[in-house]
């Protein structure tokens, strides 16, 4: 007769907790990810690593979204590199073609940074890969925060790029209760 008042489990777990910044400045750029995974309300890990080098040490990656897809994600994104004997803008519109357009793929919920001595690109699985104007990019739960505060801080400060990242994700983590600070930090720097 009444209402069922049994909590109802939905097909889909919404994952946050995580914040991905990247800072060029002059020939060097830093991204960095917080350590922070939560399912739902809860954390559930408090070192992940989001960030990593990878073509020995040339370019750097970090994710945003779900841990499963973004290991998919990281693993196409290195095939695609193979692909295009390593050439970073053109990888990342192959894999952003496939992400949009494959039928698998496209149910992957996660972004990407992606950067190497020349350029920086976030990458969507709506298609898009976008080179910011300035040298910040930043996504994920914090992302707004740490772009904000990067920005102000690349604009305004004498700081390597690696320490405007590093603030900038300090400042996220205050303000965002996705983020914390188990920081990994890489560095690409000429």
């Amino acid at each position: 007769m009444g209402t069922n008042s049994t909590p109802q489990m939905h097909s889909s777990i919404n994952m946050r907790g995580t914040t991905i910044c990247c800072v060029r400045k002059g020939n060097d750029v830093s991204i960095a990810g917080d350590g922070q995974v939560t399912l739902g309300d809860i954390v559930i890990k408090h070192g992940a690593r989001k960030v990593r080098k990878i073509r020995d040490g040339s370019i750097l990656i970090g994710f945003a979204g779900s841990t499963a897809d973004a290991m998919n994600l990281f693993e196409k994104f290195e095939a695609k590199l193979d692909e295009h004997s390593g050439n970073l803008t053109r990888a990342a519109v192959a894999l952003a073609k496939d992400w949009r357009t494959d039928r698998v793929l496209r149910k992957l919920e996660a972004m990407m940074i992606v950067a190497d001595s020349e350029r920086t690109l976030i990458i969507s699985g709506n298609g898009d890969v976008l080179e910011p104007d300035e040298g910040v990019a930043a996504i994920g739960s914090g992302g707004a925060y740490a772009k904000a505060a990067a920005t102000a801080l690349l604009r305004h400060s004498e700081q390597k790029a690696q320490d405007i990242v590093h603030m900038a994700m300090n400042i996220a983590a205050e303000t965002c209760i996705y983020t914390n600070t188990s920081f990994t930090i890489e560095s690409l720097e000429h």
